[in-house]
């Protein structure tokens, strides 16, 4: 039936969107950051200089 092809497409249309939003979505939100507490910590050299 030719009248119900429209619905079909809005269907499909549809699905594709939202599939595509959660796959997209889920693919931003899985990176794992490194944490700050090893970013901050560093080495701190002293040097002493004798003149």
């Amino acid at each position: 039936m030719p009248q119900m092809m429209p619905l079909n497409w809005l269907t499909l249309m549809f699905f594709f969107i939202t599939s595509f939003y959660m796959f997209n979505n889920l693919n931003y939100f899985n990176i794992m950051y490194m944490s700050k507490k090893q970013s901050i910590l560093k080495k701190y050299l002293k040097f002493n200089w004798k003149w």
